[in-house]
Order: C-alpha cells, then sequence, then structure tokens
C-alpha cells in the first residue's frame, strides 16, 4: 500500500525525520504542516497551525491522509492523538495520558517511583509553597541543586544552582518569569546525580518495543557545558558511554518498565520513547523522558537507520513492531547546530544566510530559517543543523566542522566543542 502522510512540525526534527520518511517506497505524498524551507523541498510545505486541530483534520479529509506523524510536544500533550483516533485516524504518537510522560514532571517521577524505575530523589512543590520550597532547599543544604518546571517549557525549564543564592535566584525567576510561570506552576526538587549525561531512544506500538538509537547532546549554550540551557546545541549518535552493558540494563531496568507499566496502566505507549539519562555509578538512572523524537538527537540518529521510517510508524499503529526489523549503518554522526547570537535569550531575526549552496559533504536540516524571493534568511533561536558522518567520532566531527565554515550570516554562533566529551572514551 501507498500512504499520504502529514507530518506536523517546522523544526530541524521534522526535516530529519521528512529526509527519511521521503526514502521509503511506500510514501505516496508527503505533507508536512507548516514546515520550514528545508522540508519545502521534500514535499509539500501546508499553513496549517498544529494547535488547530479541527482545521487539520479538514485537511486530513481533503487530502486523504492516511497516517498523521506529530513531531514537537505540544500538540501530543494538548491531546491531538487522542482527538484524530477518535475520528479513527491512524495517528503515530502518543495519546495525551500517555505523554504527560513529558507534559508532567510529577506525573514521570511518580510513574518512575510506582514502577521502581532508578531516577533522582525528589519533592514538588506548589507555587504557592514556593516559601516551604526554599526552606527545604536550604535545609537540604546540598549543592548543585536541580530545579524543574513541571510543564512543558521549551527545554528551558531546568535549573541547576550552584549555590544557596543561585537557589534562592531561580525560585524568584520561576516566580515572576511570564514565559516560565505557567509551567512552573509546580516544582520539582531533585537531587543532583553526578555523571554523564545521554539518551536512548526506543519505538513501541504499545505492547512491544525497539530500540531506535542513542546520542549524547550539548544542552548548555557555552562551551564546555557552561551557561544557559537551550533546546540543544549539538549531538553525536551513537554515544560511546552508551555500552552494550549500559543499553542491556536501560532496556532491562528503564524501557521495558516503562512500556509495560503505561499498559499496565491502562495508557499503552505508541510512538517515540526518549530516555533522558545520566549514567552514574550505580548504573543508568532517568533525567527526563520526553514523548518524542530529541532535536538535535533525532538529526543524527535517523541518518543512521536503513530500515523503513515509514513502514515501521505504520506497524506501531497496527500494534504491530514485533514483525519489523530495525537495522542501522555503521556510520558515526555529529551534529553541530548553529544558532542567532544572544540565543537562548533575545536574538534578531531576518539574517540573510550564505554557503548553503557550497555544503558537499553534511546533511543540512533547517530548523529556524524562512525564505523570501529565493534567499534564505534567520527566523529562529537555533537556526541550522549540520550533520557529518564518518566511520570514527573524530572524523565525523572534523567533517562537520569543516561544512560549518562554509556558513555564514550575522551573529551566528555555534560551539566549537560538540562530541569532545565522546572522544574522551
Amino acid at each position: 500500500m501507498k500512504y499520504n502522510v502529514l507530518l506536523l512540525g517546522s523544526g530541524g526534527r521534522e526535516h530529519a525525520l521528512a529526509k527519511s520518511l521521503e526514502k521509503s517506497p511506500q510514501l505516496k505524498k508527503l505533507y508536512i504542516a507548516p514546515g520550514n524551507p528545508g522540508t519545502a523541498a521534500i514535499g509539500e510545505n501546508v499553513a496549517l497551525s498544529i494547535s488547530d486541530f479541527d482545521e487539520i483534520w479538514s485537511f486530513i479529509q481533503a487530502k486523504e491522509i492516511d497516517i498523521t506523524v506529530v513531531g514537537p510536544e505540544q500538540p501530543l500533550v494538548d491531546g491531538i492523538v487522542n482527538f484524530l483516533e477518535a475520528k479513527h485516524h491512524p495517528v503515530f504518537g502518543p495519546k495525551l495520558q500517555a505523554a504527560m510522560l513529558e507534559g508532567s514532571k510529577e506525573f514521570a517521577k511518580e510513574f518512575m517511583e510506582r514502577h521502581k524505575i532508578p531516577t533522582a530523589a525528589y519533592r514538588v512543590f506548589d507555587q504557592d509553597d514556593f516559601d516551604e520550597a526554599a526552606k527545604y532547599i536550604k535545609e537540604q543544604d546540598s549543592y548543585p541543586v536541580v530545579l524543574k518546571a513541571d510543564g512543558l517549557a521549551g527545554g528551558k525549564g531546568v535549573f541547576i544552582p550552584e549555590t544557596e543564592a543561585q537557589a534562592m535566584e531561580v525560585l524568584e525567576e520561576l516566580k515572576t518569569s511570564s514565559s516560565l510561570k505557567e509551567a512552573a506552576s509546580r516544582l520539582v526538587i531533585e537531587e543532583f546525580m553526578v555523571g554523564e549525561e545521554a539518551s536512548v531512544f526506543a519505538i513501541s506500538d504499545g505492547t512491544s518495543y525497539k530500540v531506535i538509537g542513542n546520542a549524547q547532546d550539548h544542552k548548555r549554550i557555552g562551551e564546555g557545558d557552561t551557561g544557559l540551557n537551550t533546546g540543544g546545541m549539538g549531538a553525536y549518535s551513537p554515544a560511546p558511554v552508551v555500552t552494550d552493558e549500559v543499553l542491556q540494563r536501560v532496556e532491562k531496568e528503564i524501557i521495558e518498565p516503562t512500556i509495560s507499566g503505561m499498559k499496565e496502566e491502562g495508557n499503552p505507549y505508541v510512538g517515540f520513547l526518549y530516555c533522558g539519562l545520566m549514567i552514574t555509578e550505580e548504573g543508568p538512572k532517568v533525567v527526563e523522558y520526553n514523548c518524542r523524537f530529541g532535536d538535535p538527537e533525532c538529526q543524527v540518529i535517523l541518518p543512521r537507520l536503513l530500515s523503513d521510517l515509514l513502514e515501521i510508524m505504520v506497524a506501531a499503529t497496527q500494534i504491530k513492531l514485533g514483525d519489523t526489523d530495525i537495522q542501522f549503518d555503521n556510520e558515526v554522526r555529529c551534529c553541530v547546530v548553529l544558532a542567532s547570537g544572544g540565543y537562548p535569550e533575545s536574538y534578531e531575526k531576518g539574517k540573510e544566510i550564505t554557503g548553503l549552496d557550497e555544503i558537499e559533504n553534511a546533511m543540512v536540516f533547517h530548523a529556524g530559517t524562512k525564505e523570501e524571493n529565493g534567499k534564505i534568511y534567520t527566523n529562529g533561536g537555533r537556526v541550522l543543523n549540520i550533520v557529518g558522518s564518518g566511520s570514527t567520532l573524530e572524523s565525523a566531527i572534523n567533517t562537520t566542522y569543516a561544512e560549518v565554515e562554509k556558513i555564514h550570516f550575522d551573529k551566528a554562533y555555534y560551539r566549537s566543542d560538540i562530541g569532545a566529551k565522546g572522544l574522551k572514551h
């Protein structure tokens, strides 16, 4: 069967998903809503609002869409899968109840506690109880400490203050910041876990699952993992810290109990499951779950996939994932994010981007870009993802940075140490 596919989203992750879906012999036509200048070269961009479910449903009917793939977390947490499945339309992504693994840090921590999934010790406070939270932090007197806004905050709701004074500043910011106040109506305070971060991705049909890769992301804006948290400044895959032994433990102690626990509780998990991990001396522990593919991890994992992504997604919606085979190539991928100067705080848009036509040895995934009169301009904080490959991590890094240097726009910023942590292994 040939499928008309609707892919929701507009970032680098969605460009990578589109590129992978394009390879499928089962693809009839791909629509991306709203998409970006990169996805426009692969399928047809459609000016739909991903928060307007009725508009999306009208489009699905008009274009005879066979399956909808949801890229970002917000529509999942808003219940788009429930909405479309009620109309008997196949959707790749978790329902609202399962997406709460990302939608609420408190829900995720309580779920992990119930199913004995290893994670950091924690306490939860209401915004009205921030005085109690301050008291708790002072009593614990253990730094650094981790403060997480309970709700979605676009990757910017996690703080790791290293002193009491910094912790009090963060509490004040969470109470008063217009962009964070809603996400931080409840606050999760966690012990700081010592180790190295990595993420492992699985794909599930609600009953069974398959691991679809691992990666290491670089969240902080500054070299050497310093400065503010961002949506991600680069990644590489596979991550050497995720050894075969670590991966076996992640499957047994984290992924299996998550998928079976969700099913047991009546909320079978369908879609990509992102397990953000800390590899500690005691073993892997969950830092956070995401209910979708990571961004930029998606950009380094999917180019390694040899199997048919569309076939896998269709199988997941039909609870037939066990019949599929997932294979990867042996190359290492490295992704460097080019960002607008000033990101993740205020930055300017509308800067012309040059050099894209000179890229020869890397894939370019558009994130925050727009096209006007045949020219490409910046239109967001994270602008482009440059993904190079190699037989070793070192060669993948070198290839990527050689290509990054060909691209220019005013105040362009990128980290020059993506992958350096992996080389230490």
